[in-house]
């Protein structure tokens, strides 16, 4: 099984999951190698124990691969599709040894971007016909962002800034660390390629003004209330990006559809990769 989105970082992917195995199997699955027999065969099923949008299966397939292979998984569904409770998502058989040893790393993958994408599916729909977009953040999981990034992509959100070196995000700190607004921006400017879009955070309207005068590509407007973002978009007035920012995974969906509806270009949420709840999935062995 192959995934195109990951063709070229394969090699990035691998090293995830091989130090994902290493700190799951140590030096080796005592309770496996001790109990069943090097040439015992099995098959199974995972089967979505709750409803959502599945993400994740080749990295399943890669990791029985980088324990001993002679497996065979076959997926039944694509990363994307929405799966009912009860259904089953795939099928694997295979030497029983390497599908028990591979079993846990590959299921708490699949469970835990399978969560990210079915909420950032129900995010999205939120905010569904207005022109907000939902995007994610750097809050991802140290190691994992690679793949957290394209969970959210997958359930139909956006990504932020993948890294440090992807833009010039001026946050409190820095406007604290350079002076001002006025000068963290003009120094941006005069600092990195003119390809590169400079946002500022800001929490007031003189701020707001300030960015604006400053030449700020995008205004983030962090933890605003739904009037004075309304407000502050019509200030903005189409010179700049606005992104609404700030607690926006504890919202309801109506609270969430209200800020989407200031008009604001972007609305970013941290949850859908820090705290998501992983999706119950099972495997479920039966022995040849």
């Amino acid at each position: 099984m192959k995934n195109n989105e990951f063709d070229l970082y394969m090699p990035e992917v691998d090293d995830i999951l091989s130090r994902a195995l290493k700190e799951d199997v140590g030096c080796g699955d005592i309770t496996t190698r001790s109990t069943v027999p090097a040439n015992r065969r099995a098959h199974g099923r995972y089967i979505a124990k709750e409803s959502g949008v599945i993400c994740g299966l080749f990295i399943c397939d890669r990791v029985f691969d980088l324990v001993g292979g002679d497996v065979e998984f076959k997926p039944l569904k694509t990363d994307g599709d929405y799966v009912e409770k009860g259904e089953v998502i795939a099928e694997v058989s295979g030497n029983a040894r390497n599908i028990l040893t591979g079993e846990r790393v590959g299921l708490n993958l699949l469970q835990h971007l399978s969560g990210i994408a079915t909420m950032t599916k129900k995010t999205v729909a939120a905010v569904e016909g207005t022109n907000a977009k939902i995007v994610d953040t750097r809050k991802a999981t140290p190691g994992l962002r690679i793949l957290e990034k394209y969970a959210v992509r997958v359930g139909g959100g956006t990504n932020h800034r993948f890294n440090l070196a992807d833009g010039v995000l001026i946050k409190d700190n820095h406007i604290v660390a350079s002076g001002s607004i006025t000068n963290a921006v003009a120094a941006a400017k005069k600092n990195v390629p003119h390809t590169i879009k400079i946002e500022v955070e800001i929490e007031t309207f003189p701020q707001l003004e300030e960015a604006l005068a400053a030449g700020a590509d995008i205004i983030m407007l962090d933890n605003m209330s739904v009037p004075d973002m309304a407000r502050a978009v019509q200030i903005v007035g189409g010179k700049a990006i606005t992104e609404a920012s700030g607690n926006m995974g504890d919202k309801t969906a109506d609270e969430l559809r209200a800020v989407a509806n200031t008009g604001v270009d972007i609305i970013s949420v941290g949850s859908l990769t820090h705290s998501v709840h992983a999706m119950d999935i099972s495997l479920k062995l039966v022995m040849d």
